[in-house]
């Protein structure tokens, strides 16, 4: 439940009494960011309040030279509705007799303009916040494609979205979260093509997040509204590209964006989401498809292949006879099953280093860790050239999922299966392979199937997952979304399949 809080408190009608209110509140005075400007325009007295980091100073300068132009006349009869309607040449303000409100768009970056004997606060948009150029997500690359990325700042984010969705039906509904940081977090989809059900489930999760505060964004409000708070794989998809963002919203999906944070969340997202790239789609249809063959094969590696070579080498009974020579000849001074998880951490070692590495000092960290730990840990007999080799294509495996959040998910898989196999080879392995499709099976997200549509089966949708389609032969949206809309392309004669083309011959029918 929320919290409750005190009676709103209404702006005075005079102005000291409210100048007292944000100095007890915001500390003015002792905070060197928040400023205050008395001054007199017109024979009228009047403050700005304002957060120096945030403020334009040409756009307030510019506004400050039309204030102090103004004569008495220019603002009788009624001050205030004169500055508000006709004196101040300014569209994004607005009026509010709340101070609570009025000091939460002074703290988003808002200026505030009071008026000597008004009982109402004026808040303008003068905000222009410290922001990097929307250069291309590293996480996300492409060989070919757009190359802009979100940034930390909400409308820049929504503007990147808006320019490639130029839908009337686009939605971006506001909403706040944290009752110290009060977050901005926006909720985008195309209001004729989601769920209803799905959008107020979506809304509902939100509106229920009680915290003080929200520093980590994105993440923290994933952690609120997913329903598995303790699963294993990712609920949720992540990304910083516009274009897929974009894409998820005509299939039927919602986008939450949270102020401060460069990657948006969609919802709801399958395992198979998690499995699929933007650069499929930037190639012609069969070099795609044989990408996102070879991504399958790396997700593959990355979970079973050191698992399942430790199993034959501990049992290689299992193995028929063409294969016997799989195994390492000199198991070496440590047992193979502690090489392995062994070589599971160095290899997030490595990459926590490399991330914390200065970038003209990790090239000479990755040759330390290649040649010098790698070579000699071998030929001291720590390790044998097979645990490396295997634990090498793990790590290329993994750095080849798409997600980055399934590619973490997947080396917790991973550690699980070395260490059940290695405990009890055979039957640990199989029991391994239990637990995680159990958990793979019992997850949904936002009330869809985690392994949708493969369980439940959908052939069809499952055949645009294996083998991308061309996009001229998608023609409906996912089932699994209940979308208003289900149609995305035209029949030949212009008419829209399925249901879309039915309510539009019921509407030519009322027409008529």
């Amino acid at each position: 439940m929320r919290r409750k809080q005190g009676p709103p408190e209404k702006v005075s009608p005079h102005l000291q009494e409210n100048l007292d209110f944000f100095k007890e509140k915001l500390g003015i005075g002792t905070s060197i960011d928040v400023l205050v400007r008395e001054m007199e325009i017109g024979g009228q007295k009047i403050a700005l309040i304002f957060i120096d980091g945030f403020a334009n100073g040409e756009l307030i300068t510019q506004l400050l030279r039309t204030l102090v132009g103004l004569e008495r006349v220019d603002l009788l009869p009624d001050p205030f509705h004169k500055l508000m309607e006709q004196k101040i040449p300014y569209m994004e303000m607005e009026a509010n007799d709340q101070l609570s409100e009025m000091m939460d768009e002074l703290l988003a970056g808002q200026m505030l303009l009071f008026v000597d004997g008004a009982v109402e606060a004026i808040a303008l948009d003068t905000r222009e916040y410290p922001v990097r150029g929307p250069d291309e997500p590293d996480t996300e690359r492409l060989t070919r494609g757009s190359r802009d990325g979100f940034v930390e700042t909400l409308m820049f984010n929504i503007a990147l979205i808006r320019r490639r969705v130029r839908d009337p039906g686009l939605r971006v509904e506001a909403m706040k979260a944290g009752r110290r940081s009060k977050t901005d977090i926006a909720i985008i989809y195309i209001n004729d093509i989601v769920n209803e059900q799905l959008l107020d489930n979506v809304k509902h999760r939100l509106e229920n997040i009680d915290i003080d505060g929200l520093p980590m964004a994105e993440k923290s409000v994933e952690e609120f509204i997913t329903e598995g708070r303790w699963s294993l794989f990712p609920l949720v998809r992540f990304t910083e590209r516009p274009d897929v963002a974009a894409v998820h919203l005509f299939e039927g999906h919602i986008i939450l964006m949270v102020d401060t944070s460069p990657a948006a969340m969609i919802v709801p997202a399958t395992f198979f989401h998690h499995v699929q790239h933007a650069e499929e789609y930037r190639q012609n249809v069969l070099t795609g498809i044989y990408v996102r063959w070879v991504r399958f094969i790396g997700i593959l590696l990355s979970v079973f292949l050191a698992p399942l070579y430790l199993l034959v080498s501990l049992q290689p009974d299992l193995l028929p006879e063409f294969l016997k020579f799989i195994g390492p000849k000199d198991v070496g001074n440590v047992p193979l099953f502690i090489q392995f998880l062994i070589i599971h951490v160095g290899i997030d070692l490595v990459r926590m280093a490399g991330i914390h590495t200065p970038a003209p000092l990790a090239t000479a960290m990755g040759l330390i860790a290649a040649l010098l730990i790698g070579q000699i840990a071998i030929d001291v007999g720590f390790f044998t050239p097979e645990a490396l080799l295997y634990g090498g294509l793990v790590a290329v495996g993994m750095f080849a999922t798409p997600s980055w959040e399934l590619g973490q998910a997947n080396r917790l898989v991973h550690a699980l299966m070395l260490l059940l196999t290695g405990l009890f080879r055979l039957p640990g392995f199989i029991a391994g392979l239990l637990i995680v499709f159990i958990r793979l099976v019992s997850d949904k997200s936002f009330g869809v199937p985690y392994l949708w549509p493969l369980i439940p089966l959908n052939l069809k949708a499952l055949l645009s997952i294996a083998l991308r389609e061309p996009i001229p032969v998608q023609k409906v949206r996912p089932s699994a979304l209940r979308p208003k809309d289900k149609d995305r392309i035209t029949s030949d004669d212009g008419k829209q399949v399925g249901n879309t083309s039915k309510r539009k011959e019921e509407n030519e029918k009322k027409k008529n």
